[in-house]
């Protein structure tokens, strides 16, 4: 069979923050690795499932593929522009819903033409009845979600980076949001899929890769990974494990 084409390669990734820290009456500079040296390649359609205890540098890896975290060490390429879904992704608080569809087509590439086209598809799509004419300051952190979901998902995407964004919606609109990357998948896209609910990349990914300590522990298909996850997270065993990235499952797809 013939290999997919790869939409991202991910080559001995390293990213340091150095962060400012109390000292003897002055701050110092001390250096946070979040990545050390991550390879993985993803290809046309697969959806990718990425866990791991908070700070473990999912997040960052997301970000480092997006393209707004400048590596310390190693490269990223991506076929296209991936487009970062997150839920901390900046809104125009005051401008209502409505507007906001209008901009966020537009910061997708889309022409005036095209955004009214799409309109009423991401509106329905968000399922926020008459919010849409209310300042999205006002929306919970799920209405957010949902429309931030919408917009981007409106046009196809070559890669999509999602970080929880769905962790925050009610369970029809998760089930609508795994529809739609399932669409995305079939379109020969690819989908990068953080989150902490583990049915939730089970039901959504084919593959998984686990991040521990900035480095990739496992890498493959997504029942394998998630069974070896939640054996270890159930016994308390994290805090023990051995240095990341010294085995893969098999079937996985990294370099």
């Amino acid at each position: 069979m013939t290999e997919r084409p790869p939409t991202v390669v991910v080559n001995d990734l390293h990213v340091t923050y150095r962060v400012k820290v109390p000292g003897r009456g002055r701050r110092t500079t001390r250096e946070v690795p979040a990545l050390r040296g991550v390879d993985l390649v993803a290809r046309e359609g697969e959806s990718i499932g990425v866990v791991g205890r908070n700070g473990s540098g999912k997040s960052t890896l997301l970000r480092s593929i997006a393209g707004l975290q400048t590596p310390t060490r190693g490269r990223v390429f991506a076929d296209g522009h991936p487009s970062l879904l997150s839920v901390n992704a900046a809104l125009i608080g005051d401008l209502p819903g409505a507007r906001n569809i209008v901009l966020g087509g537009l910061a997708l590439g889309l022409t005036p033409r095209q955004v009214a086209a799409k309109y009423d598809e991401i509106a329905e799509f968000a399922g926020l009845g008459d919010f849409l004419q209310h300042p999205m300051r006002t929306y919970s952190s799920g209405m957010q979600a949902r429309l931030r979901f919408a917009i981007a998902t409106a046009v196809p995407q070559r890669v999509l980076l999602v970080d929880e964004a769905l962790a925050t919606g009610d369970a029809e609109f998760r089930e609508r949001g795994e529809e739609r990357i399932a669409a995305l998948r079939a379109q020969a896209g690819t989908v990068f899929l953080v989150s902490h609910t583990l049915a939730e990349i089970e039901r959504s990914c084919d593959r998984c890769v686990w991040i521990e300590g900035g480095r990739v522990r496992l890498d493959g298909p997504a029942s394998t990974v998630l069974g070896a996850y939640r054996e270890v997270t159930k016994s308390g065993r994290l805090g023990r494990l051995g240095r990341p990235g010294r085995g893969r499952a098999q079937g996985g797809g990294s370099a």
